[in-house]
């Protein structure tokens, strides 16, 4: 049997049993997969690391707060090796062993993108305004311009989004406006992306009613979203981040277990 566990802090609320339990029973796979609770310092997070790989463990996911503490422990000066995606995102959400050494993934944005092509939304050559400049943005940043968006980025610090253009430069060109921007300008996109806690948080973004969009998704899920509801008003499609976690996680298990998964073949319940 396989052990894989999901580390975070707090935990209790994660789907991701579920989610990996549901993908090794559509493949006949035994697997243990469990929720690892863990103090929010670096220390107490790098020794439930080890202690898990040490013991046999062959695939942990990390969210919220340890994404960007896993990064440094997997930093080739730590003695540990990054994707190209986590390297962009600064931020890792998959870990593994390969060649001995502790490897770091982000498969977040890519899960991201793999929800809105099965979604049967085109992405080539699209306008995609992201609203945020946080980790989030970060992590979808590279794979949605993989796939030929032209990116906006709206945040409330102008600075932080300038620095995502600058840094990002070399895979493109993306755009920047102040968040205040959204609430009185007259914007129409092919997706619009809510990359902010603000329908966690029950924050409320200002909206203009000229701001305008054919597809609107929230990364979030599980809580209404005001913010989907305005564009739901307008007649735009309206997605949640549930799809995104179902293929970010369908990402790393098929890198733990080397098998190719059928969401179609799955059973899951939101």
């Amino acid at each position: 049997m396989q052990h894989f566990i999901v580390i975070g802090n707090p935990i209790s609320h994660s789907k991701s049993p579920q989610i990996h339990h549901a993908f090794a029973d559509s493949l006949g796979l035994a697997i243990s997969y469990r929720r690892q609770f863990c103090p929010t310092d670096a220390d107490s997070f790098r020794a439930v690391v080890e202690a898990f790989f040490c013991g046999g463990g062959v695939g942990a996911n990390v969210t919220l707060p340890f994404k960007e503490i896993a990064f440094e422990l997997c930093s080739p000066i730590n003695g540990g090796a990054l994707s190209s995606y986590a390297q962009s995102a600064k931020a890792v959400n998959t870990l593994a062993l390969r060649d001995g050494k502790l490897y770091g993934d982000n498969t977040d944005g890519r899960g991201l993108v793999a929800d809105l092509i099965a979604q049967k939304v085109d992405l080539q050559g699209k306008n995609i305004a992201i609203i945020g400049a946080g980790g989030a943005t970060r992590g979808v940043i590279l794979p949605l311009m993989e796939q030929g968006a032209t990116l906006t980025l709206f945040n409330r610090t102008l600075l932080k989004a300038t620095n995502l253009k600058d840094e990002f430069a070399p895979h493109g060109m993306i755009g920047v406006q102040s968040l205040d921007a959204l609430a009185t300008g007259d914007f129409d996109y092919d997706v619009i992306i809510n990359a902010t806690s603000a329908t966690t948080t029950g924050q409320q973004l200002s909206l203009s009613p000229n701001l305008k969009a054919c597809v609107a998704y929230d990364m979030m899920y599980g809580k209404p979203s005001a913010f989907l509801a305005h564009f739901a008003k307008q007649g735009a499609r309206t997605l949640d981040g549930y799809g995104m976690l179902i293929h970010q996680a369908k990402l790393a298990f098929e890198m733990w277990t080397g098998t190719q998964l059928d969401l179609d073949k799955v059973a899951l319940e939101k």
